[in-house]
């Protein structure tokens, strides 16, 4: 149930079969090498959520790309928000969200920046009291299917490598530029913070320094049917996350008591 589909007289049945579960696939406006186009994670995550519902049935919010893409603000088509109204924007959201009936907020992540970002914010829930809880469910990080593990040749794949170039061959064909990936290695990370990475060292221009065309791995070895074997397995993987928690009774009943206990002091 795609949110911006429905009438306003069938929202509410809309909540009532989605078990008040509401998908928030977050994305970003970014280059993706020379290859794919600056909507590769927004058209994955929207995908990705699509797929999900068949299996099991949530509403879905429209695309929001409004999130972390600073480190790509050198390159032509990003749309990087201020930090701080991420934040707020993303707060906003989630409110109206449950205002609307729906209490079970997933933050479905398509943009590997966003990682530092939607933990944070599933921690500053505890701020101050919510009537709604925010779930951080990861399908894209966690292991795959050894199946679809198996298929891919290439080691280093970050960034419009062959697992993104393999989802939009899936999805939209026509927007994959093939003739203009690279054939110099220009995918391969340049290593110029190595000194502080070996010891575990994190900087903000970590990302930078490694990939500066925004283009991590080699997208040659892409094939759509391996786009299509990620989809089924990380669509199924979500759909046992949301299942979880349309089942999940005790993390509302938790933030209530501490929120009580918090508020005594």
């Amino acid at each position: 149930m795609q949110w911006e589909d429905l009438t306003g007289d069938e929202f509410p049945e809309a909540v009532k079969q989605s078990e008040q579960v509401c998908l928030l696939p977050l994305s970003c406006l970014e280059r993706h090498g020379h290859h794919l186009p600056i909507g590769t994670d927004m058209f994955i995550g929207r995908e990705l959520c699509r797929r999900t519902v068949e299996l099991e049935p949530a509403v879905i919010f429209p695309d929001f790309f409004f999130t972390q893409i600073l480190e790509a603000r050198h390159m032509p088509g990003t749309v990087a928000v201020e930090a701080e109204l991420v934040v707020r924007l993303l707060e906003n959201t989630c409110r109206e969200i449950a205002r609307n009936g729906l209490t079970k907020i997933v933050l479905v992540n398509a943009h590997g920046g966003n990682d530092h970002l939607i933990h944070y914010f599933a921690q500053i829930q505890l701020a101050s009291r919510r009537d709604y809880v925010v779930y951080v469910p990861q399908p894209a990080y966690q292991a795959e299917e050894p199946t679809t593990a198996a298929q891919w040749e290439t080691v280093i794949d970050d960034h419009a490598g062959e697992r993104e170039t393999s989802m939009i061959l899936a999805l939209r064909p026509e927007l994959v530029r093939l003739e203009s990936l690279p054939q110099d290695g220009e995918g391969m990370p340049l290593g110029r913070l190595k000194s502080l990475s070996d010891q575990a060292i994190y900087t903000g221009i970590w990302w930078y320094a490694d990939n500066p065309t925004h283009y991590n791995g080699d997208g040659r070895p892409a094939r759509a049917e391996k786009g299509e074997a990620w989809f089924a397995d990380r669509s199924h993987a979500l759909a046992r996350a949301i299942r979880a928690i349309k089942d999940d009774k005790t993390s509302k009943r938790l933030q209530d008591e501490f929120y009580d206990q918090a508020e005594q002091h």
